[in-house]
C-alpha cells in the first residue's frame, strides 16, 4: 500500500461547509487560507474550529480567524505558512494566489516563506501599513509592540505614499517614525520556536510525498501543496527538478529543513549509496563512493547535505510510520502519544511515529 494517494489536479470543496476534503486525494489549492493545524481554541467567524481527520476549513474573504488559548497554522500561497500566536486575530482581505492579503487585527504572527512563486504575492496589512514579502524568509509581526522583525528575507513596506525596504536581521517600528534597527536573530520567542517545530514536521512528511509523486509518473511542474494522509497534514513539494545551490539539488527552507522535489528525492534519498556509516550523495556530477569523498558542502546552518539527508530520512517514514496504522482525528500516528516515537528499520530509513502535535490535532503545549 502506498503511503500517499495519487495526485489530483483539482480542488475538492465540501459543499455547504467550506471545508477542504483531503482524505483520499491530494489538493492543489486555487486560493490561500487553508486552516492546516490548530492547537487549543481557535475560532473562524466565532465558530469553534474542531479538528477532523482529512478536513481543513478555509478562511474566506472577509472572514476572521481568532485564537484564544491556542495557536493556528494557515497555508497561504504554495510554500508560505502563517502561524498565529495566542489571543491573536487576522482577517482575510483577499485569498487569491496572485494577491493574498491578510490584516493582522491583534496579537502576533510569524510567516514562513519557503518559496514565493513568480505569479504569487503575499501582503500583510497592519493599520495603514502594507507589508509585502519579497523573498524566502521568516517574518514576525507583533501588534502589541507595533513592530516587524525580518529574521530572514526582505519585506517591502508601504505607508502614506512612502516605500521602505526591511532587510534580514532588521526590525521596523510600525509607527510614524519608520525607523529600522538591527537585532540579534538568535533572539527568538515561543511562537518562533513553535513555528520551527511545525516546519520540521512538515519537512518529515515531504519525503514520502515526493517519492509517491515520482512513483506515480506524474509530472510535478510547479511547487504546490500535497496531502499526506498518514501524517494527516499537507506538505510542500518544490517543482519538478527544483534544486537550490550548494551543487546538490537539495532545497533548504529558512529554518534549515530539507524539502525534496519528486525529481531529486530518488537521487539523494532513496538511491543514496551507503559506505562505512556515511551517506555520500553525488555532488556536481560525481557519484558518492568509498574512494571519492565529495566536497564538504554545507548549508547556511552548517549541516552537510549528507547529514541533512540522513536526518530527514531518519525522521520520515518510507512506506508506513510505525506499526499502529494511520493517523486519527487528532493527527497522531498509530498509538503513539504526544511527543513519543517508535522506530522500525525500512530500507535505508527508519520510520518514526510522531504524536498528536504533528497532524491536525488540538492539543496545546
Amino acid at each position: 500500500m502506498k503511503l500517499l494517494v495519487r495526485l489530483a489536479s483539482v480542488v475538492t470543496v465540501l459543499a455547504g461547509t467550506g471545508a477542504f476534503v483531503a482524505s483520499g486525494q491530494s489538493v492543489i489549492s486555487a486560493k490561500s487560507g487553508l486552516i492546516h493545524y490548530v492547537e487549543g481554541r481557535a475560532m473562524l467567524n466565532d465558530q469553534l474550529i474542531e479538528s477532523k481527520f482529512g478536513e481543513f476549513p478555509d478562511v474566506k474573504e472577509n472572514q476572521q480567524l481568532r485564537t484564544e488559548e491556542g495557536r493556528a497554522e494557515v497555508l497561504l500561497t504554495p510554500g508560505v505558512f502563517l502561524r498565529l500566536g495566542e489571543n491573536s486575530a487576522i482577517r482575510m482581505i483577499t485569498n487569491r494566489l496572485i494577491d493574498t492579503r491578510l490584516e493582522l487585527l491583534s496579537g502576533e504572527a510569524v510567516v514562513e516563506a519557503d518559496e514565493l512563486l513568480k505569479d504569487n504575492a503575499v501582503t500583510i496589512v497592519y493599520k495603514d501599513y502594507a507589508i509585502q514579502l519579497q523573498k524566502k524568509g521568516v517574518y514576525r509581526f507583533d501588534s502589541q509592540t507595533a513592530q516587524l522583525r525580518v529574521y530572514d528575507g526582505l519585506a517591502l513596506v508601504q505607508v502614506g505614499g512612502k516605500t521602505l525596504e526591511v532587510k534580514d536581521g532588521h526590525t521596523l517600528m510600525i509607527d510614524s517614525s519608520l525607523q529600522t534597527a538591527s537585532f540579534d536573530k538568535k533572539d527568538t520567542d515561543e511562537l518562533y520556536r513553535w513555528g520551527a517545530r511545525r516546519s520540521e514536521y512538515i519537512s518529515m512528511a515531504n519525503v514520502s510525498a515526493a517519492k509517491t509523486v515520482a512513483d506515480s509518473g506524474t509530472y510535478w511542474g510547479t511547487s504546490s501543496w500535497y496531502f499526506n494522509p498518514y501524517y494527516n497534514m499537507f506538505t510542500f513539494l518544490p517543482g519538478y527538478g527544483y534544486g537550490y545551490g550548494f551543487g546538490t539539488g537539495i532545497y533548504y527552507n529558512p529554518f534549515g529543513y530539507t524539502f525534496w522535489s519528486p525529481y531529486n528525492v530518488y537521487s539523494y534519498i532513496y538511491s543514496l549509496p551507503y559506505y562505512g556509516g556515511y551517506y555520500t550523495p553525488p555532488v556536481r556530477g560525481h557519484g558518492g563512493n568509498s574512494h571519492v569523498i565529495n566536497p564538504p558542502v554545507r548549508t547556511p546552518h552548517g549541516i552537510t547535505p549528507a547529514a541533512a539527508a540522513m536526518r530527514t530520512v531518519a525522521a520520515a517514514s518510507h512506506e508506513r510510520a510505525g506499526s499502529g496504522g494511520g493517523a486519527g482525528a487528532h493527527g497522531g500516528f498509530g498509538s503513539a502519544s504526544s511527543g513519543s516515537t517508535a522506530t522500525s528499520s525500512v530500507s535505508h530509513s527508519s520510520a518514526v511515529t510522531m504524536g498528536g502535535h504533528m497532524g491536525g490535532g488540538t492539543s496545546h503545549k
